[in-house]
C-alpha cells in the first residue's frame, strides 16, 4: 500500500457557534494548507455527541461548518470535505485502536478532566474514550500533519503512542506513520474579549466575550469596542505585553487577521491608546470576516448544495480510508 507523505487531516466538532477563535485557530490555517499539502477536512460529529445534542441543532451546526470551510476559502473540488459519520471506517478503527491505546495513557488527558468536570462519575464514556476516535480518524487515512491547535497537542501525542503500539504489536513496522503537529500563526489560541485568561468560547455566557462568524460588522465593531482592556498604551516590544493578558489577546489577533507579527503590530501602535487601537482593530476584523459571514448565509440558504459537496467528499474520503481499514483487519487477523 503507497505510503502518504504530504497528508493533512483536521476537523472541527459543530457545536454551534463558530467564533474567531475557530477561524483563526483552525480553519484559516486549513486554507492555508491547500497548497502545499493533500487536504482532508472533517467536520467531526461523532464527536460532539460525546455530550448530548439536539438532534436538529447537531444537523445544522454541521452545515455550518462545512460551509464555513467553503467560504473560508477550501476547495471542496482540489481538497476533501466531509463529516466524519458518513465514513464508518473511524468507529471501526476506533474500536481496534481502543484495544490498542492504555487506560493510563487515557487517565492523563487533561481535557477530559476540564470537560467532565467534579462529576466524572456522570461523563459518557465517549467523551473518556475521545481521543482514542481522534487518533483513529488521523491514521484512517495514514494522515502525516495534523493542523493543531495547543489544547489537542496532548491527544495528538496519544495518536502517536497509539500508532507506534500498533506498529510493535503487531510486527507491521511503520505501517501508521506518526503524525506530525503543525501548529501555525500569531493567534492559535484566541483568548475570551472578556477574560484574556480564558479561551474564547461559544460556552462562555457573555456574547460579547467573542466575536462570531455569524456577526455583522456592527455587532463585531461594538464586542472590540467593549473588550476588556486596562488604561495603559500599548507598550512598544513584546515583553512589555508580559502581565497584560487582555492587551496580549487583541494584539495577537490584530496581528493573526493581518498576516504579520506581534512585534509588527507594536511598532505601528506601541505607545498608543486603546481608544485608537481598537477602532483599527476593528475595521480589519470587518475587513476579514464580513466576505465570509455573506458567504455562509449563501451557503447556508442552499443546504442540498452542502449536503451533496459533503456526500462527494465521503465518497472520496472512504476510498483512502476503507483500503487502510482493510489492510488493518488483516494485520489484526479477522477474516
Amino acid at each position: 500500500m503507497e505510503k502518504p507523505t504530504n497528508r493533512v487531516f483536521s476537523g472541527v466538532q459543530p457545536t454551534g457557534n463558530l467564533h474567531l477563535g475557530n477561524y483563526l485557530g483552525a480553519i484559516r490555517n486549513f486554507v492555508g494548507l491547500q497548497d502545499t499539502h493533500e487536504c482532508l477536512y472533517c467536520v467531526v460529529d461523532m464527536h460532539a455527541i460525546t455530550v448530548w445534542q439536539d438532534p436538529k441543532e447537531l444537523t445544522a451546526n454541521t452545515r455550518e461548518v462545512a460551509a464555513a470551510y467553503i467560504a473560508s476559502g477550501i476547495n471542496p473540488e482540489t481538497h476533501i470535505i466531509f463529516n466524519q459519520s458518513k465514513v464508518t471506517a473511524h468507529a471501526e478503527l476506533a474500536w481496534i485502536l481502543n484495544c490498542v491505546a492504555r487506560i493510563g495513557w487515557l487517565n492523563r488527558m487533561t481535557q477530559f478532566k476540564d470537560k467532565a468536570g467534579k462529576d466524572r462519575e456522570k461523563a459518557s464514556v465517549g467523551l473518556y474514550a475521545y481521543p482514542v476516535l481522534m487518533a483513529a480518524d488521523i491514521l484512517a487515512y495514514r494522515a502525516t500533519h495534523v493542523p493543531v491547535g495547543e489544547d489537542q497537542k496532548q491527544h495528538l501525542e496519544l495518536a502517536r503512542d497509539t500508532a507506534q503500539k500498533f506498529n510493535n504489536d503487531f510486527e507491521a513496522e511503520d505501517f501508521f506513520p506518526l503524525p506530525e503537529p503543525l501548529i501555525m500563526g500569531a493567534a492559535t489560541r484566541v483568548m475570551s474579549l472578556r477574560d484574556g485568561t480564558k479561551k474564547m468560547s461559544k460556552s462562555d455566557p457573555s456574547a460579547y466575550s467573542r466575536i462570531t462568524l455569524s456577526d455583522n460588522a456592527d455587532e463585531i465593531a461594538q464586542k472590540i469596542r467593549k473588550a476588556r482592556t486596562d488604561p495603559e498604551p500599548l507598550p512598544e516590544v513584546k515583553d512589555g505585553l508580559a502581565e497584560r493578558p487582555e492587551a496580549a489577546n487583541l494584539v495577537n489577533i490584530y496581528a493573526a487577521l493581518s498576516d504579520t507579527t506581534t512585534e509588527q503590530v507594536l511598532k505601528e501602535f506601541g505607545g498608543k491608546m486603546f481608544s485608537e487601537f481598537k477602532p483599527a482593530l476593528a475595521d480589519l476584523a470587518v475587513d476579514k470576516l464580513s466576505p465570509i459571514t455573506g458567504e455562509m448565509k449563501h451557503l447556508l440558504a442552499d443546504p442540498a448544495y452542502i449536503d451533496g459537496e459533503l456526500e462527494k467528499g465521503a465518497e472520496r474520503a472512504r476510498a483512502i480510508a476503507d483500503p487502510v481499514l482493510k489492510r488493518v483487519k488483516e494485520i489484526v487477523g479477522f477474516i
